[in-house]
Order: C-alpha cells, then sequence, then structure tokens
C-alpha cells in the first residue's frame, strides 16, 4: 500500500512538473488561463456589446435628426473590438512576461487601441460628411466626396505612423529619407499634380456639377458622371465614357448647357416670292401672336422674341424667328419645337402662300441669229381611202 501510495505521489509531482513547465519563460497554468481570458472576452463580446448597441439604438431613434443613428452604425464595429483589446490586456497581466516578450505586448495592446480609434475616425467620415450635405450648394456632392476621401487618407496616414512609433519606427526621419525619392517622383508626375490643381480649381469655381451637360470643342460632350483627382468622367450621348484630364477643363472653353435659363428656337421661315405684302404681314402677325400667347414660350423683357421679315434670299422671302422656350429639357423642348412648326405649316397654308425651295428660272428675250428654225410637229394624217 505504501508502494502504490508513493508511486501516486510521484505521478502527482509529474503532473505538476509538466504544468510548471515554462514554454517561452511561461507556466502552462498561466498560458491557458490566458487562453480562457481571451474565450471569456470574445464571448462577452456577442453577450454584452450586441445587446449594449441595440439599447444605444433605441436611444438615438428618439431624437429629431439622423446623424447620431449613421454615427452609431459607422462605431458598432470598433466599439465591437473594445473586449477583445482588454481581454488581451488582462492576459498579458496574467502572464506575466518580462524583457522582450513583455514590450512586444504592451506593442500590441497599443497598437490594437491606436488600430481601434483610427478605425471608428475613419467611419465617422461618411455620416459627418452627410451632415455637411446639409449646407447645399455651399458644399457641392462632389466637393463632399473629395473632403471624405482626403480624410480618410489622412486617418489612414495618421493611424499607420501613431502604429510605426509606437513600434519605434520614428516616421520624421523616414519621411525625410524619403525626400530625394519625391522629389523624383513629383518632377515625373507634373501633370498629375496639374490635373489635381484643375480638379480644385473646378470644384472651387463650381463650373459644372455631377449630371451637368457639357461641351468641350473638340474634346466631348456629354454627362459629367464623376469628377475625381486627375480626370473627370464625361458619357457621351451614345453611352461611351470619355475621362477627360482635368486640364481640359480648366484650360479650355467649356460649355455648360445645364446651367441654361430657356432654350433658343432660331429659323428661317422661307416664303415663296409670289407671296404678298398683306400675306407676308398676316404670316408673321399670326407666328408672333402665337408665341406671345403660348405659355410654352418666355416673354419679353425675360428673354428676346423675334419675328421679322428678314431678307430677299435667292429663292425666297425669308421670315426669322427667334424665341426661347421655358423649358430647358431636350425631349420637353423638342415637343415645343415639333407644336410651333405645324402651326407654322397651317399660318402659311391658311394664308395662302407656301413655302419656297431652292429654284432657278430663266428667261431668254431673243434666239441668237442663224439658228434653225423650230421643226413643227405635224398633225397625224389621215388614213387614205380605197
Amino acid at each position: 500500500m505504501d508502494g502504490l501510495t508513493a508511486e501516486l505521489a510521484e505521478f502527482w509531482q509529474l503532473v505538476v512538473d509538466v504544468w510548471q513547465t515554462s514554454a517561452f519563460g511561461i507556466d502552462i497554468g498561466k498560458l491557458l488561463t490566458a487562453v480562457g481570458i481571451l474565450l471569456i472576452s470574445w464571448i462577452l463580446r456577442g453577450v454584452l456589446v450586441k445587446p449594449l448597441i441595440g439599447i444605444l439604438h433605441r436611444w438615438v431613434d428618439q431624437t429629431s435628426n439622423d446623424f447620431d443613428d449613421r454615427v452609431l452604425v459607422a462605431l458598432r464595429e470598433p466599439l465591437a473590438l473594445l473586449p477583445i483589446i482588454v481581454g488581451l490586456f488582462l492576459a498579458m497581466e496574467v502572464l506575466e512576461l518580462e524583457g522582450i516578450y513583455l514590450a512586444a505586448s504592451t506593442n500590441i495592446v497599443q497598437s490594437l487601441i491606436a488600430f481601434t480609434i483610427f478605425w471608428a475616425l475613419y467611419r465617422s467620415v461618411e455620416p459627418v460628411g452627410m451632415a455637411l450635405s446639409n449646407f447645399g450648394r455651399a458644399v457641392t456632392r462632389t466637393m463632399l466626396e473629395w473632403l471624405t476621401r482626403a480624410l480618410r487618407w489622412l486617418f489612414v496616414f495618421l493611424g499607420v505612423a501613431t502604429i510605426l512609433e509606437l513600434w519605434g519606427i520614428q516616421v520624421g526621419p523616414l519621411l525625410a529619407g524619403l525626400g530625394l525619392f519625391g522629389v523624383a517622383v513629383a518632377l515625373g508626375a507634373q501633370d498629375l499634380f496639374r490635373n489635381l490643381i484643375a480638379g480644385l480649381m473646378i470644384l472651387i469655381e463650381q463650373r459644372f456639377h455631377v449630371g451637368d451637360w457639357v461641351k468641350i470643342d473638340g474634346v466631348v460632350e456629354g454627362t459629367v458622371e464623376r469628377i475625381n483627382f486627375r480626370s473627370t468622367t464625361v458619357r457621351r450621348f451614345d453611352k461611351a465614357p470619355v475621362f477627360v484630364p482635368n486640364t481640359e477643363f480648366s484650360d479650355g472653353v467649356v460649355t455648360n448647357f445645364s446651367a441654361m435659363t430657356h432654350r433658343r428656337i432660331y429659323w428661317m421661315i422661307g416664303l415663296e416670292y409670289r407671296t404678298t405684302v398683306d400675306q407676308l404681314r398676316q404670316v408673321r402677325n399670326e407666328i408672333e401672336s402665337y408665341i406671345l400667347r403660348n405659355d410654352d414660350f418666355a416673354k419679353p423683357p425675360e428673354v428676346s422674341t423675334f419675328v421679322r421679315i428678314d431678307k430677299f434670299n435667292d429663292s425666297s422671302i425669308d421670315i426669322m424667328l427667334y424665341c426661347f422656350t421655358r423649358t430647358t429639357n431636350w425631349g420637353e423642348w423638342l415637343a415645343v419645337k415639333e407644336s410651333l412648326a405645324f402651326k407654322i405649316k397651317d399660318i402659311v397654308e391658311e394664308a395662302g402662300t407656301g413655302f419656297a425651295f431652292p429654284s432657278q428660272s430663266l428667261y431668254v428675250e431673243s434666239l441668237p441669229g442663224g439658228t434653225p428654225d423650230i421643226f413643227p410637229i405635224p398633225e397625224k394624217a389621215a388614213t387614205p381611202t380605197t
């Protein structure tokens, strides 16, 4: 019996020795305890954080604005990382690390804290940008996109720089060491910076916005889809995208058709030369009366409106029609113009005249001498009878 007890005691001593055996200077017992803390923190992440966020959601739903709702949605994932960081910190404390392991564990925890902070700032940029969009034309959608992207890149840079500093890597000297390389890159990227500055000028001057119909002579005509740092995407009317460098917009002449207040109709209506003065006057007066009475057209003095006998052309007497529609929509403008064409056709026909077309008349006063006589066509001879 004493021999069995001694053997069991010896076995237990072996278990204790294994339990106290260190891996990298860490007792297995402490290691398992640290792993348990990490598992508990992971469980608490789902048990506590999600209900807490739900409570916060119900609280912010009572406010009159949706800004806090968007901020809470943006911060949900960074907040869910906090229990993991706390668990990792407690696990490191249990392990009682020393020397290089203690420094490394401290840097890991601090890096995770910095990562969570800048991750939260990165995700908060979008709801803040949406709040700024309420300022209307003062902050356009394109300016907001540029500002959002710039802030995100700024937080990424600051976050990376902070983590590098925590690990003992000095960012300042590193950037200074890249100075010569940056100069070389800048010399080779002059067009990039020129386009970037041109894009900033487009946003500041607000020459056009996303969705506007623009035209650059000799380059492109279409609808602006996106204003990027280097180029602007314009979709032509055949639906083909064109990527135009921003310098084309800053250096060239840009026509913004979407900024029109009215759309113009400018016609030359040619009537036949046989048209009398009374008929000309009747046609002109009725066309002018139709335009002035129709609500589809803008009226003087808001715009200039002219219906005048303009000139005697080669084959017609021309009436100039110059007016503006209230709509700037191309489809609606075509419909108004079509109705005007129908009305002018009726007015001209009711006046008893007609539209002229290109023609030439040849007048011969006398035939030159020595020309042969015109051969008369004989009548059909009577059939002889026998």
